[in-house]
């Protein structure tokens, strides 16, 4: 009880300096006295997704203060990731329903204002990168060394809402629904605190962002489900930020050959960047690209990452593994579609894998992934193609499914 009300009162003395700051900035809070022990309602921007298939609409929502072992973070930035657009445009074709009206958004990276009851290890103005993927550390997932899927709320922030049910999002009077458990298309946000992680004060949040999905999830494919060995050959299909990153991986690692493979030619100079050897473009042959890739390497690849989500495309990049050892890594979502395959290709000793959030298990990872950023191990910046405001967030998605973007980074 002494711990919970030492959090209470210090949440307090935290509104009150928020009160002050919030006469120059873009959000408000209801009034609220200075001896308040509460936490109030914070109202602010937010993209909302009204119904599947129609473009966002920026609208002024309220966000509830966060609940016990919640933390409500004021978003910095935000990634703009093409599982945002599937969900969007795609919802029951390739993608599962998700619950509307809804806050998309789960790439983000901001400060945290205010915590909930029992939260330990955040305080109001740490650094932190909000994490579809939990890591509670306690159930048989976390305790696992063989995974890095997390069994807490999953279900439930799957469905869009918190721990209790509900959302802590309103608009309208409606509730809105929260995105895999992070709707960073707003300007706050509340995020279960096994959801978080803390990173490096010094961390420019425009670029880390990044690390929230796309580049943490391709960099980990090579490294940690595809476990790439010095000296191996590689393929990449699909060079977008997933992609690129997969390629890094893959440089990382000490892949001696790695063939970039898109349709868009555009990504040929921008692969080289990341580390591609070769670039091939399925729209410049008239066979099957399996069947291109297996003449140009004699026989097959040691490592083929498929980064589209597409099940054609799968198939092609597990056709283009080497018979006897080859591993093929599915690292691009998709949910509906169904993935066939001929037995041989995997009889013959193919290994064909999946790999979520490239394998990290982010609380303890992430701070880590930042760290090899600011000390140059990684590349960020050089994702980053567009950098726009929260009311352009629909222009985003045109330059990223146009493919005229790598990635866009919404400033809030």
């Amino acid at each position: 009880m002494a711990t919970e009300n030492k959090v209470c009162m210090y949440n307090a003395c935290f509104v009150s300096i928020c009160c002050c700051y919030c006469c120059s900035s873009s959000y408000s809070l209801y009034s609220v006295s200075v001896s308040s022990p509460v936490l109030q309602v914070i109202r602010c921007k937010a993209a909302v997704a009204w119904e599947p298939g129609k473009p966002l609409c920026i609208e002024e929502v309220e966000v509830a203060p966060p609940k016990a072992h919640e933390v409500r973070i004021k978003v910095v930035a935000s990634g703009v990731c093409h599982t945002d657009w599937a969900y969007l445009y795609e919802c029951g074709k390739g993608m599962r329903p998700r619950p509307f009206p809804l806050v998309l958004g789960h790439e983000g990276a901001g400060i945290v204002e205010s915590i909930g009851q029992g939260v330990c290890g955040f305080s109001p103005g740490d650094k932190v990168i909000p994490l579809f993927l939990p890591q509670c550390k306690e159930c048989e997932f976390c305790l696992s060394p063989k995974t890095n899927l997390c069994s807490k709320n999953w279900e439930k922030t799957q469905r869009g809402v918190l721990e209790d049910g509900s959302s802590r999002f309103t608009c309208r009077g409606q509730q809105l629904y929260q995105f895999i458990g992070v709707s960073s298309f707003s300007e706050y946000t509340v995020v279960p605190e096994y959801n978080i992680t803390k990173i490096h004060p010094d961390a420019p949040l425009d670029r880390v962002c990044l690390l929230g999905c796309g580049v943490s999830t391709g960099y980990g494919a090579a490294l940690n489900a595809g476990k790439v060995e010095t000296g191996s050959s590689c393929a990449v299909f699909g060079l977008g930020a997933v992609g690129l990153a997969a390629v890094m991986g893959c440089k990382a690692a000490g892949a001696s050959r790695i063939i970039g493979i898109d349709i868009n030619p555009d990504k040929m100079e921008i692969g080289r960047r990341f580390g591609v050897t070769e670039f091939v473009n399925p729209k410049d042959h008239n066979k099957p690209i399996q069947d291109v890739v297996m003449e140009l390497t004699g026989g097959g690849l040691d490592y083929c990452f498929e980064c589209v989500g597409n099940v054609a495309v799968m198939r092609s990049a597990l056709e283009s593994c080497k018979a006897a050892w080859g591993t093929c890594v599915i690292v691009g979502w998709t949910e509906l579609e169904e993935l066939t395959l001929a037995p041989i290709d995997i009889l013959l000793g193919r290994t064909l894998k999946g790999s979520y959030f490239g394998g990290w298990k982010g609380v303890d990872s992430v701070p880590r992934l930042v760290e090899d950023y600011m000390s140059g191990r990684i590349m960020l910046d050089e994702f980053v193609t567009h950098t726009l405001s929260l009311e352009q967030i629909n222009q985003a998605f045109d330059l990223m499914v146009s493919g005229k973007s790598v990635h866009s980074v919404i400033k809030m």
